[in-house]
């Protein structure tokens, strides 16, 4: 079974900064997407960032010029800096792959921006 290496979430202070990072087995080839997903409680699933196999990204429009996401292709990682948190931000965040048709999703790391 596929496992994703999420890491990097934890608590922080409105206005600050975390970094996540989410690492595929080098075993997975031909990847067409990576990206995250956040859920909070008693809201809907919605896309954070999505970085396509060439450089290609999307970003959800409440994280659109706070967050970044890039990737290191050679050693099957993603990246996602996130900046100028907000208490909305709080939530699990859950590293999401697409590859050779195949979908793999990780457990998540949580982020909580609070005082």
């Amino acid at each position: 079974q596929v496992q994703l290496a999420e890491s990097g979430g934890g608590l922080v202070q409105p206005g600050g900064s975390l970094r996540l990072s989410c690492a595929a087995p080098g075993s997975i080839s031909n990847i067409l997407a990576m990206g995250w997903y956040r859920q909070a409680p008693g809201k809907q699933r919605e896309l954070v960032a999505v970085i396509s196999g060439d450089g290609a990204t999307q970003y959800g429009d409440s994280v659109q010029g706070r967050f970044t996401i890039s990737m290191d292709g050679a050693k099957n990682t993603i990246f996602l800096q996130m900046n100028s948190l907000k208490p909305e931000d709080t939530a699990l965040y859950e590293c999401n792959l697409v590859a050779n048709g195949i979908h793999y999703g990780g457990k998540g790391t949580q982020v909580t921006v609070s005082s």
